[in-house]
């Protein structure tokens, strides 16, 4: 009874001193899960490395808007599959990240067409337009005219969703607003898709020439 008593506390000891097998692999993964949504974060500050005005200023409070929008609404569009399934718990929280999902949104267009100013000036001045139909024809007519259009999209589908999410409150979790709620679930996962696609098409062209 006495060397089972001790091998016990030995065994307890060990326990306490060393963290359990499944705390390493939590610790790990929310490690691993900051450490890249903090590098995602930091990309668009690379723009402040790079040698000409323009692309300093206008490259990164563009690219810090678009992923700021970018964050807020692909979260959003998640959270939107179950309340689509009728998670009224989630109800509150979705009618706040509507409302900053318009707000980033209009953050991202307006600074957007601030830096397709200078996207759009001759070549004289260096545009990055002129110089992607000369030497990248598909890159001007795919990835810019998709990067022009797409996003814009976001802003009045983010403002139909927050009117509709406030003005119906919880009443569009009932039967009779189901198709209400379907239809606002889907602008919500249409945003997602369309912000997404939105900074993929903007990294893409930034990596054939910047502004």
């Amino acid at each position: 009874m006495v060397q089972h008593s001790k091998q016990d506390s030995t065994t307890d000891l060990a326990t306490s001193e060393f963290p359990r097998q499944l705390d390493i692999a939590q610790v790990s993964i929310y490690g691993l899960s900051f450490l890249s949504a903090g590098l995602f974060l930091f990309l668009p500050l690379v723009n402040l490395l790079h040698p000409s005005p323009w692309q300093r200023w206008m490259g990164t409070i563009h690219g810090m808007g678009g992923m700021f929008a970018l964050v807020v609404t692909v979260y959003t569009g998640h959270l939107s599959f179950p309340l689509l399934r009728g998670a009224g718990k989630i109800l509150p929280q979705m009618r706040t990240l509507a409302f900053w999902s318009t707000i980033l949104s209009f953050l991202a267009i307006a600074t957007g067409n601030w830096a397709y100013m200078r996207y759009r000036a001759g070549a004289d001045f260096g545009g990055a337009s002129d110089w992607l139909k000369s030497n990248s024809p598909l890159g001007q007519y795919i990835l810019a005219e998709y990067h022009e259009l797409s996003p814009l999209f976001t802003l009045p589908l983010a403002v139909a969703c927050t009117w509709i999410l406030w003005n119906y409150g919880d009443s569009i979790l009932e039967k009779r607003n189901r198709p209400v709620l379907t239809a606002t679930c889907v602008a919500l996962m249409a945003i997602m898709f369309f912000a997404m696609g939105g900074i993929v098409s903007g990294l893409g062209i930034a990596k054939l020439r910047a502004l």
